[in-house]
């Protein structure tokens, strides 16, 4: 409760700083050339005028569908995304050898926009699993499916507008603490339902009815998980051109919940808010993201309180050679005592792969746990960037166990009254060729700690990775 208390007074000391240092920087009048995480954010109507076409794959991006008009157009997007992994003593050591495999992932979208007011977007994705000792898992294989397939309908841009989507559709809000397109992982999730954008004055809010996709490795066998159902309202308000406070309401509907206490069904509800400024690009600055929330609603017979706060604040100096970025994150999230009558386990939600960075697809999640993350990040000529971080972690609550990131109970209790679960230090280095180009390196050793060497296995977990992707 103290935590959470802190966390709203830096929330105020933030939002007070940012109302007073509102940016004077004029907006570029160059249109947005970036290939957005969320491929259907991409606007490409600028490409209308045949002399601001200057890559190879412009064409592709606008295609006139109807003489005459400049709103009838088709864009063609794509990736080939390609990683070797390696993890040894896996879950620290339930599987006690080194598991070697190559991921590959293959999309292509089609955005077609009927004029202002109607687009249809379709995404196909494919991820394929070779060599994983046991077998790929839902997170590794997709033959060929719609990663996004929606009907959008909308009263078009403006100062006000607002736009329905209805159809399988992918969700990734802030910081991807809760909601998020789960782009570590081979396979992305994807949603089905209705979502609703748009925008009243000065506040973006979006409202959405879904249920998360059930991934399975076949051809367009995808279904809705009729087994859960998500819902939620999300807004988000800019204080200044450099800082934006987000608030949100998210309710989920499980019918099996599997937590340390038992499995029953979930009905959770989710309340709070995140305030963030981004890294410095032109002078030295400061950056932070901080987020606080509430979670209540029922499991079972049981009552749930739970909770979660998370903040991380920066200093980057793009002035200096080297440009370099320090920063230090700090979260806590509750964990529960299965004799009480009320289930404190926080829940992650539909969380981001990479929540603690370098290990993407393995090790422990954000449930149950205090944690003391800090990060140093270079950029050296050539558009290559070199980062290195160190995670403490521990148990918020030592009747809990370690859960990973999906939220799956991975190593209980079983009696340990240690809290400290281990550190991980880890390294990453990022070569952006282009901007369709990049080639990556991880590695990382999680050391484990008092709790997992008394609950056994409790040996020592490697993982690293090399990347490479093209998208257009």
């Amino acid at each position: 409760m103290r935590s959470c208390v802190v966390l709203l007074l830096t929330l105020f000391f933030h939002a007070l700083c940012a109302c007073g240092q509102a940016a004077s920087t004029p907006d570029s009048p160059s249109p947005d050339r970036s290939i957005h995480l969320l491929r259907e954010d991409e606007d490409w109507s600028f490409l209308a005028d045949p002399a601001l076409r200057q890559d190879f794959w412009d064409p592709l991006k606008y295609i006139r569908l109807r003489d005459g008009h400049n709103d009838w157009y088709l864009t063609i997007s794509g990736e080939a995304r390609e990683v070797w992994e390696q993890i040894g003593n896996d879950y620290w050591g339930q599987a006690p050898y080194w598991n070697a495999y190559l991921n590959e992932r293959y999309t292509l979208g089609f955005d077609i926009h009927y004029g202002k007011h109607v687009r249809t977007f379709v995404d196909l994705k494919s991820g394929i699993n070779s060599f994983r000792r046991g077998g790929p898992r839902p997170i590794d294989e997709k033959k060929l499916d719609f990663q996004a397939a929606f009907l959008q309908m909308g009263t078009g841009e403006g100062p006000n507008f607002i736009e329905l989507r209805v159809g399988r559709q992918q969700l990734e809000y802030g910081s991807g603490r809760l909601i998020d397109i789960r782009e570590g992982p081979n396979v992305r999730l994807s949603f089905d339902g209705f979502l609703v954008k748009s925008k009243v004055n000065e506040w973006l809010v979006d409202g959405f009815a879904m249920r998360p996709d059930l991934d399975k490795p076949g051809f367009f066998d995808n279904a809705p998980n009729h087994q859960v159902g998500f819902w939620g309202v999300y807004a988000t308000h800019f204080l200044s051109k450099k800082t934006s406070l987000e608030l949100y309401y998210l309710g989920l509907d499980r019918k099996e919940a599997i937590f340390q206490r038992g499995t029953a069904h979930e009905v959770r509800h989710t309340l709070g808010g995140r305030i963030s400024r981004p890294i410095a690009t032109e002078r030295p600055g400061w950056d932070f993201d901080d987020e606080a929330l509430w979670q209540f609603g029922s499991f079972g017979s049981d009552d749930i309180q739970a909770w979660t706060v998370a903040t991380e604040t920066g200093y980057r100096i793009p002035t200096i050679p080297l440009k370099p970025r320090f920063s230090a994150k700090a979260d806590i999230s509750s964990g529960d005592n299965p004799n009480s009558k009320t289930l404190g386990t926080f829940n992650p939600l539909f969380p981001k792969g990479d929540y603690f960075g370098v290990l993407a697809t393995t090790g422990p999640g954000p449930i149950n746990f205090i944690d003391v993350h800090p990060h140093v990040e270079t950029t050296l000529p050539n558009n290559v960037s070199v980062s290195f971080d160190w995670i403490v972690q521990w148990r918020e609550n030592l009747n809990d166990g370690v859960y990973n990131v999906p939220g799956f109970l991975i190593r209980a209790a079983d009696g340990s009254r240690a809290r400290f679960v281990g550190h991980r230090p880890g390294t990453q280095i990022r070569w952006q060729v282009n901007r369709h180009l990049w080639f990556q390196a991880d590695y990382g050793i999680f050391y484990a700690g008092r709790f997992l060497k008394e609950t056994q296995p409790g040996r020592n977990l490697n993982y690293w990775a090399l990347w490479a992707s093209y998208k257009f």
